[in-house]
């Protein structure tokens, strides 16, 4: 079936989805090994349930010897025994799809680890794994070409019993499969269904743009990465996955694609025709970088919105962007866009908002709901990601300065992703009874799950009131992102509109206090200020909350139904480890707005006891504003209703009745 032919609903539940990125090591800690596990992950199900979460993706638990912390696959179909068993997977879907959660598998078929029985049976040439991997002699006595690896050295590694060298875009203990074979292929599809099987949801498929090889007579020196991606091969092998595997079913598909711009994602992800549902952008990650990861740049707002906002009008009715701003391979949001420092809480939360409230499906990363910063570790003993180390030891190779190598792994190493989640001020941030794995930042005594829930104003309850908005609200799903003040030095501003009206994001990326003209025809318009960083949310955003009867009695009862309809009803969500109220499978059909099987969220902090007074609930909502402009404080942000279309301003003295 060629891509034209396909067809596929416009909405599905994994583009209304939040979806929520575990890296099971650092996650939480069940048996006190100091590595985190299915256990742990099944225990915290009840949070994820309660900050609102749909899907989750967890990046490798596969049998791995542990080079690259399990993106270097020893065996796809077993879990690995630092995780737990089969079983407890198992278990793991069934308790998650109980809650409405999803799980969604991490996909590394770029490569295997050089001890999976694959690379083994090739590296002897024995058939039919002989040509699983790609295998080139030398040139000239040296290597077959120049290219070097991702983390450092060349990409190319001899192995004396087949006198050949075989490629590693990334670590030599990480081959490059040969794609151009067919068996190959096939044992891909296999192990997807093996796993699909099992009740997983979909995939997230790791550097899948690198699947497709070209010819390998290149001699340019350069990252072999980076001659290899997007190549038209990358592109058939997907299709042809499709074909096998993808077809006809309700999975949400997302690729890490590095090095893509909007055009690739119309072939890879094209609405209703492309192989995969979505893909990662990485052009928004590089706007604060020079040469190399490692080398900084200045952070240019400016710049960066210009970027975001490419991307969405770029793939508006053609795509569906994902969306997201830190992952296990980033540093932490809040650290590197934000501030970490005075205004961590309000930036933390700005951040939050301009992720939830883009158009695509919104990756949170494990902590960014409480905040969690980078880490400053003192010593390169302290860090075990091999990218981070391999960096460290050629810098030191070549004569850098140790403080000039320590600085850039504070700001870039990916183990600023991968310390452990901060569940409480207890030891080790309660995240294991043993001793990590890695360290604990030392913030996690202010930083943490406990104390978040406990205060109303904290960022964990931004992101829960956020989240069910963004739930109970279509035009913030499916409407289209509008981009306002693209030269603003400071404010990133938008509008989410659709058949019902818009709504309206103003942040301030700045540390100082800024005021922003609203632009034609917005300046002046009735708005309703439902969200902002400065205020507790409440605690049960309620459309049917009586409104200032600013618009005429037609109008505010036409925003309270854009907004929502009538109050959903039924109890709040109670504190962590208390069961939340039960709820009905994964909703009927592909759309949670459909109704039936509809989560109904109540938005913010409650408080430990759920309770809220009427007041609470109004308290910096539903005073009707018609700003011509925003004095914006530092990271502040605010989300508005406005006023639906047709409105007519009121002319002077004609009163809100």
């Amino acid at each position: 079936m060629t891509m034209e032919g396909r067809a596929r609903p416009e909405r599905a539940w994994w583009k209304e989805a939040i979806v929520y990125q575990i890296y099971p090591r650092s996650f939480f800690d069940a048996s006190g090994d100091g590595v985190g596990d299915l256990a742990g992950v099944l225990a915290k199900l009840d949070y994820l349930q309660a900050l609102g979460v749909d899907a989750v993706w967890l990046s490798p638990i596969y049998r791995s010897p542990g080079a690259d912390h399990g993106y270097d696959v020893s065996d796809y179909r077993e879990i690995d025994p630092q995780f737990g068993t089969m079983a407890d997977f198992e278990r793991l879907v069934r308790e998650a799809d109980a809650r409405g959660i999803r799980l969604v598998l991490d996909l590394v078929v770029n490569h295997t680890s050089d001890e999976h029985p694959w690379f083994y049976a090739s590296r002897q040439g024995i058939v039919p794994y002989r040509d699983f991997y790609i295998w080139r002699t030398g040139k000239n006595g040296g290597l077959p070409n120049r290219w070097r690896s991702v983390f450092g050295g060349p990409a190319w590694t001899y192995v004396p019993e087949r006198n050949a060298y075989y490629l590693h875009l990334f670590s030599p203990k990480q081959p490059d499969l040969n794609w151009d074979l067919p068996a190959v292929r096939q044992e891909v599809y296999r192990l997807m269904r093996f796993w699909l099987e099992k009740g997983v949801a979909g995939f997230r498929m790791d550097v899948i743009n690198a699947i497709g090889k070209p010819e390998l007579d290149d001699e340019t020196d350069a990252v072999g990465f980076e001659r290899v991606i997007n190549h038209p091969k990358a592109f058939r092998y997907l299709e042809e996955m499709y074909e096998a595997v993808l077809k006809g079913a309700d999975l949400l598909t997302v690729g890490e694609t590095p090095g893509v711009t909007p055009e690739h994602a119309w072939r890879y992800a094209a609405l209703g025709r492309g192989p995969l549902g979505m893909i990662f952008p990485f052009e928004h990650m590089t706007v604060d970088i020079g040469a190399t990861k490692w080398e900084p740049a200045p952070f240019d707002v400016v710049r960066w919105k210009r970027v975001l906002f490419r991307w969405q009008t770029k793939l508006e009715g053609r795509a569906w962007p994902a969306l997201y701003l830190g992952n296990h391979d980033q540093p932490r949001p809040v650290s590197r866009f934000g501030d970490d420092g005075e205004y961590r809480v309000a930036a933390a939360k700005l951040l939050a908002a301009l992720l939830l409230l883009q158009k695509g499906t919104p990756f949170v990363y494990q902590g960014e709901e409480i905040g969690m910063t980078n880490v400053r570790f003192p010593s390169i003993d302290d860090y075990r990601d091999i990218e981070t180390l391999n960096f460290y030891r050629e810098g030191r190779e070549r004569g850098v300065a140790e403080e000039t190598l320590m600085a850039a792994i504070h700001r870039m190493s990916r183990d600023n992703a991968r310390t452990p989640m901060q569940w409480s001020a207890g030891k080790n941030a309660g995240f294991t009874s043993g001793t990590p794995w890695i360290r604990v930042n030392p913030n996690y005594r202010e930083i943490n799950v406990e104390a978040a829930w406990a205060d109303p104003e904290s960022v964990l309850h931004f992101y829960r009131a956020l989240i069910a908005l963004r739930k109970r609200v279509p035009a913030l799903v499916y409407g289209r992102l509008v981009p306002l003040c693209p030269d603003d030095p400071a404010v990133i501003a938008f509008l989410r509109e659709d058949e019902a009206g818009p709504w309206l994001v103003a942040l301030n990326l700045s540390p100082v206090p800024t005021t922003w003209p609203l632009p034609r025809p917005i300046a002046g318009r009735p708005m309703v200020r439902v969200l902002d960083n400065r205020h507790r949310p409440p605690a049960y955003w309620d459309p049917a909350t009586p409104i200032p009867v600013a618009w005429g009695d037609g109008e505010a009862a036409a925003f309270a139904e854009v907004c929502g309809g009538k109050a959903a009803g039924g109890p709040e969500i109670g504190a962590p480890g208390e069961r939340p109220p039960e709820r009905g499978g994964h909703g009927a059909g592909p759309s949670t707005f459909a109704g039936e099987g509809r989560r109904e969220t109540p938005v913010g902090a409650a408080g430990p006891d759920g309770k809220q007074t009427a007041a609470d609930v109004r308290r910096g909502s539903w005073e009707v504003e018609r700003p011509e402009a925003f004095r914006l404080g530092p990271y502040e942000a605010r989300v508005y209703r406005m006023a639906p279309p047709g409105h007519r301003r009121r002319r002077p003295g004609e009163g809100d009745g």
